[in-house]
C-alpha cells in the first residue's frame, strides 16, 4: 500500500501529545502556531528555490518537508485534514478558472 497524506497526518496526530524531548512534532506544536507557521513558510521558500533552480531531487525533499509542516500547522490550528480535502473536492465541480473567479471580488 502506498504512503499517503492521511498516513502522515495520523503520525502527526499520534505524536502531537507526546513529550517535546522525543518528538520533533510535539516540540513544534508546543512552541505554538507562530513557530509552526514560520517553519511552514521556510519550507515553502526552500521548495520554490528548488523548483526555480530545476533541482528535482531537492524539490522532492523540500516538498516532503512542506507537506509535513502544513499538516503540523493544520493540527496547531485545529483544522482537520479532511476539511481541507473536502474543500478541494468541492472545487472540482467547476473549472479551476471559474472557481478562482468566484473567490475574487
Amino acid at each position: 500500500m502506498a504512503f499517503s497524506l492521511a498516513d502522515l497526518n495520523e503520525i502527526i496526530l499520534s505524536r502531537a501529545d507526546g513529550s517535546g524531548e522525543g518528538s520533533y512534532t510535539a516540540s513544534l506544536l508546543s512552541a505554538g502556531v507562530e513557530k509552526c507557521a514560520r517553519k511552514l513558510g521556510e519550507e515553502a521558500v526552500e521548495a520554490v528555490i528548488a523548483a526555480v533552480g530545476g533541482e528535482r531531487e531537492e524539490l522532492t525533499k523540500e516538498a516532503a518537508d512542506l507537506l509535513y509542516h502544513l499538516l503540523v500547522v493544520l493540527k496547531a490550528c485545529d483544522v482537520p485534514l479532511q476539511s481541507v480535502l473536502n474543500e478541494l473536492e468541492s472545487r472540482t465541480s467547476q473549472s479551476g478558472l471559474a472557481e478562482k473567479a468566484s473567490r475574487q471580488g
